[in-house]
């Protein structure tokens, strides 16, 4: 398992297909639920919703977090909106990593996994 990423760098996000083609991004990226940073334009309900996505890469050893053109921490309300950017931005494989919500153990059977029910 990976260390829990915390990132030390920023990388703008068109700065990722340099860093990709070069070889600096060195693992798969790390979707991550986070507390939202930034105010979503009037869409999200903040009381209700305090968390987000964000993306983590390895560069050049460090945890990098992903900017926008404006130099915000870029932020992803759902993971499918997530996965569609990565894969556009070319990473057909990610991590996943959510140490905020609890599991809802109701759901697990300690026999088999998960329960379908």
């Amino acid at each position: 398992m990976i260390p829990n990423p915390i990132p030390a760098i920023s990388v703008r996000q068109n700065e990722l297909p340099d860093l990709l083609a070069s070889y600096r991004i060195t693992t798969h990226p790390v979707a991550a639920r986070s507390w939202r940073e930034t105010e979503a334009g009037g869409f999200a309900d903040q009381d209700r919703y305090p968390y987000t996505w964000t993306v983590y890469f390895l560069v050049d050893g460090q945890w990098a977090h992903v900017e926008s053109a404006r130099g915000l921490r870029r932020e992803w309300s759902s993971l499918d909106r997530l996965e569609k950017w990565l894969r556009r931005m070319g990473f057909r494989f990610f991590w996943v990593r959510n140490d905020i919500e609890p599991a809802e153990e109701d759901q697990l059977d300690p026999h088999s996994g998960l329960s379908f029910k």
